[in-house]
């Protein structure tokens, strides 16, 4: 194997110093989608069945919706099969609550995913994607399991992006006042430099 290989390889993967591009892209996709599916969700709350944009915002809302439980699903498998870097040097109360948000970070996305799928399937249809592949709907559901969902979906974005903001401020933190690697690990690889 060539150290050219070596060194692409190296950098897709996450080191104990770094993240690899993988991690970083996916990182930094899901942000965007989830920040992008919030501000959608608020516009569609506020439209009529009669607006214009109605049902194609609820279309596009639910294709992006199983795009990122794909993306999710994706960077699951990826964080259990690359090592994690080595957390920096920080006070242990720092290391857990990082070590939870990140926990309550995943299983918000999780679980606003599987929510937004039981409003969309609730009817028993199975939701179009992009026009072209069909995510099935379960064979059962529950009585007013639209508004049931709804109402869960509804409190799990809000609090997945308050999570998100206080992850985001606290990136920041460690960049601008602590001055360490937290952020940058999250920009570029080791060998980007």
């Amino acid at each position: 194997m060539n150290s050219c290989h070596l060194k692409s390889t190296y950098m897709l993967k996450n080191s104990k110093t770094s993240y690899g591009w993988v991690s970083i892209v996916i990182h930094w996709l899901m942000a965007v989608g989830i920040i992008f599916m919030f501000g959608l969700g608020l516009y569609m709350v506020e439209l009529t069945y009669y607006d214009a944009w109605y049902k194609g915002s609820l279309d596009l809302h639910k294709s992006l919706g199983v795009l990122l439980i794909g993306f999710l699903i994706f960077r699951l498998f990826w964080r259990a099969a690359t090592i994690q870097p080595t957390a920096l040097a920080a006070p242990k109360w720092q290391q857990i609550a990082a070590h939870g948000m990140h926990h309550l970070l995943y299983l918000g996305m999780i679980l606003v995913l599987i929510s937004g799928y039981l409003i969309s399937t609730a009817d028993g249809h199975a939701i179009v994607v992009f026009e072209g592949v069909n995510l099935p709907a379960l064979p059962w559901h529950i009585a007013n399991q639209e508004d049931i969902a709804g109402e869960i979906h509804n409190f799990l974005a809000w609090t997945l992006i308050i999570l998100s903001t206080f992850h985001a401020l606290a990136a920041l933190k460690h960049h601008f006042i602590n001055k360490d690697r937290t952020l940058i690990r999250m920009l570029k690889t080791d060998n980007s430099n």
